[in-house]
């Protein structure tokens, strides 16, 4: 008689991989040749000396070709773990620990325009417009950031940054993700957050976010803000953006192996700038449109999302990735689908962080009702990647039994215990029978989405110290503009 072990496992999870290990040591390796070969151009005349001081010299034309030795000590010394804390100096979450923590969603990022909910009327971004955009970061629950949703318009370029950062930091206390158009505003907005609330280099909430220029360029004022960053003890975003076929090869394999080559770079430029500087490192990998000249987020690409995610685990760095935004006019079907594939398969990856939910037409114009679809698309792919238990009290073996065949479970002790977990309605569309949808005179589902927007902007409300960081964020600017 054969005997069979029978190994109990006490959870469920659904997970989604894309690379193997041998995989993901030949990207690496391809990476190490493009960094070796290729080398990646330094504009900054003081990041070019970083590199050099360790023994990289410059050639032509400012190329620096990386050595594999090089990328290796900064993979050994670089941070795997970045705390976030709140405006209050609570811990929120951690980013690099892929085990414990679900993939966190921020809104933004620096649209010019704004879209209203209702009219689909495309208006240019003010602050009233940042101020709504961080409250509703602030009363949704799927949001863990704020990500500077727009460029304000309606105040001149030298202070634009200031009023935004204010807006952002009195309208919600979550943590925020920092983009700075203005490149000589860059060390006085940290100034100014640390005037509003102490203690960044201790607690930070607020997290720059820098671009290399793809393909393989270290551009001078990313190298600036880098190092003024790193030497305030703040972490940052590192992102690749890459457009198949234009920055980037038009084969997957060759577009990933090149953007992961320049956060390579990018993780050695910052360990030699101060060992041990925590980052967060990503890509956001496009499709790019011969006809309209513009990159978009597409089922080709996205699996790179998740490619990049596991590199980064595989090298213990936190990740932060694409957010599937771009797609679609108004609140239209066109954007459903790229948002529900970027924000499932995100949740069942190991994506860290995607911040940048609202925008469309190429991240210029942002839309309140596409945060608020995914709030909602956010909510119930977090509930689809839950564990559940597989153990004797979840299954219940002895309930089972005393229902029976041809029972039912409705006033079963689990059932009773546990019905209200089970709630996956929705705040924007109501469950109706084919009865009661008539009845409501054949709603539409994207009014109901425009009609549960207006009215979400409409309930909004400040932080309880608003009024306290206005007053004190206005005095601030007057000061600094002067």
């Amino acid at each position: 008689m054969a005997f069979r072990k029978v190994i109990l496992l006490s959870a469920v999870k659904p997970k989604l991989t894309v690379l193997t290990r041998e995989q993901i040591h030949q990207i690496h390796d391809y990476s190490l040749k493009i960094l070796s070969a290729v080398g990646i151009r330094v504009d900054a005349k003081e990041a070019r000396k970083i590199f050099a001081d360790a023994s990289v010299q410059p050639g032509e034309d400012n190329i620096v070709r990386i050595p594999a030795d090089l990328v290796d000590w900064a993979l050994k010394v670089a941070p795997s773990r970045v705390d976030i804390y709140n405006r209050k100096g609570s811990h929120v979450f951690e980013l690099g620990n892929i085990q414990q923590n679900p993939t966190r969603f921020g809104l933004g990022v620096t649209n010019l325009y704004y879209q209203d909910p209702l009219s689909d009327k495309i208006l240019p971004f003010t602050r009233k417009h940042m101020e709504i955009t961080a409250r509703m970061g602030q009363r949704l629950s799927s949001f863990d950031m704020v990500s500077t949703p727009g460029v304000i318009q309606d105040c001149g370029p030298r202070v634009a940054d200031f009023y935004g950062t204010l807006e952002m930091a009195a309208n919600t206390t979550k943590p925020l993700v920092i983009l700075v158009s203005e490149h000589n505003c860059f060390e006085t907005v940290l100034d100014l957050i640390e005037h509003l609330n102490g203690g960044q280099h201790e607690r930070p909430f607020a997290i720059p976010y820098f671009n290399p220029i793809t393909p393989l360029v270290l551009n001078q004022s990313t190298t600036a803000k880098m190092v003024t960053t790193i030497k305030r003890g703040l972490p940052f975003i590192y992102n690749s953006l890459g457009m198949s076929g234009a920055n980037v090869p038009i084969t997957l394999s060759g577009s990933l192996a090149l953007l992961n080559a320049e956060l390579l770079a990018g993780l050695v430029f910052s360990q030699l700038v101060q060992e041990g500087a925590p980052l967060i490192l990503g890509n956001l990998p496009q499709d790019f449109d011969m006809k309209a000249m513009e990159g978009y987020y597409t089922a080709r690409t996205l699996p790179l999302n998740l490619a990049c995610a596991e590199l980064m685990a595989h090298y213990g760095l936190p990740h932060s990735g694409s957010s599937g935004c771009g797609p679609g006019w108004s609140a239209d079907l066109m954007f459903a689908g790229v948002l529900w594939m970027n924000h499932l398969t995100a949740c069942l990856g190991k994506v860290g962080l995607a911040p940048f939910v609202g925008g469309r037409f190429g991240s210029t114009v942002f839309s309140p009702t596409l945060v608020a679809y995914s709030h909602e698309v956010i909510r119930q792919t977090r509930i689809f990647a839950q564990e559940f238990g597989l153990d004797n009290e979840s299954v219940v073996v002895e309930e089972i039994k005393a229902v029976g065949p041809g029972g039912n479970f409705l006033m079963a002790d689990q059932t009773v215990k546990l019905c209200r977990q089970t709630n996956c309605s929705s705040d924007i569309w109501p469950y109706l029978s084919l009865d009661d949808w008539q009845a409501e005179k054949m709603p539409k589902a994207d009014d109901l989405l425009r009609r549960y927007t207006a009215d979400l902007i409409n309930s909004l409300q400040p932080p309880d110290d608003h009024d306290e960081l206005m007053e004190k964020g206005e005095a601030f600017i007057r000061k600094a503009a002067s």
